[in-house]
């Protein structure tokens, strides 16, 4: 089995590899070779006995996709992208790197005769866009109201009709905001989701741009790595021909969020947060969906945590060592 991962360098891709080394095997084959893309090197893992080779690049860049392709990787992890905030705020680069980088990669898999890998696309709920009802249904429409939304949306269409061509065998996860991010925030307009959190639990203040009330669904890397990983397993005529699917997660208020916080933290912990309005940022949040249904993916078996305590626990077991600040 030789797997290929695109934007390998960031968070999500840290942590992906680091379970598929663990597994060792995907879709019931050894793993024996991963190939590792992204415009920065990724972090050398501790691969054992798998050949792990680094790649460095703009899959956006003429050929460059080609290369990443020439080995007929069994199953690739598209996860290359920039943020939304980023895309938002430059208009060419977004849809450089998130149309176009998406593009390439996908013509260079069609046009490999006889070739038909597993394609698992990281995708986003910013495909959604207002007005919303209370639950949005599986099958709600998408109409993003972001640059970035609408990048990933059309990734979704190709990599959708490529599948219904026969050119890949694909499988689009809508990821929910993942919540809690280790490390510093990024450029993402729903990074202080994070950061109400990560930041806190290590000492810091945090500020808080948008108001309490604000809904959103989430679920935490861990979560989202199993999500990636059944999007690789599952069976592509169970999956049918919608090969886009909406992820579940935990629907809560920005409130509810330091409510939890508190709970498992102590009040002094949540003191930490300071409410500091933005404008720019508040801007893109209040036309985010809100609470999914995700019917269709608990059903085709995704899995994702059962209240955002479980998330914050989640994140002090695995960055802090179980200990707070």
């Amino acid at each position: 089995m030789r797997i290929l991962m695109t934007g390998a360098a960031g968070m999500i891709g840290r942590k992906l590899t680091t379970r598929l080394l663990k597994e060792g095997t995907l879709r019931g084959q050894k793993i024996t070779a991963l190939e590792l893309q992204d415009i920065v090197a990724a972090p050398m893992p501790d691969a054992g006995g798998v050949d792990v080779t680094i790649h460095t690049g703009d899959m956006a860049d003429d050929g460059a996709a080609s290369k990443m392709i020439a080995s007929r990787p069994d199953v690739i992890f598209h996860l290359a992208g920039i943020v939304s905030g980023e895309a938002e705020a430059d208009f060419d680069l977004g849809y450089r790197v998130n149309l176009d980088g998406s593009k390439a990669l996908f013509d260079a898999i069609r046009l490999v005769e006889g070739y038909t890998p597993r394609v698992v696309f990281s995708s986003s709920i910013a495909v959604y866009g207002g007005p919303f009802p209370d639950v949005i249904p599986d099958d709600f429409h998408r109409v993003p109201l972001s640059s970035y939304g609408t990048q990933k949306l059309m990734s979704e269409l190709i990599l959708n009709d490529y599948t219904r061509r026969g050119f890949m065998d694909g499988i689009g996860i809508r990821l929910p905001t993942i919540c809690v991010r280790p490390g510093k925030a990024n450029k993402a307009a729903s990074s202080f989701f994070s950061g109400i959190i990560r930041e806190p639990l290590a000492g810091q203040e945090a500020l808080l741009p948008v108001p309490r009330s604000v809904v959103h669904t989430h679920a935490s890397p861990r979560a989202a790595v199993g999500f990636l990983m059944h999007g690789a397993e599952i069976d592509g005529e169970t999956v049918g021909a919608r090969r886009n699917i909406t992820m579940p997660g935990v629907a809560v208020t920005v409130g509810e969020q330091i409510e939890a916080l508190g709970r498992i933290a102590g009040e002094n912990v949540v003191k930490r947060i300071r409410d500091e309005h933005d404008e720019a940022v508040w801007a893109l949040v209040k036309n985010w969906p809100t609470r999914f249904e995700g019917k269709r993916a608990r059903e085709l078996g995704f899995k994702a945590e059962s209240s955002f305590d479980e998330i914050i626990k989640t994140h002090i077991e695995e960055e802090l060592g179980g200990k707070i600040a």
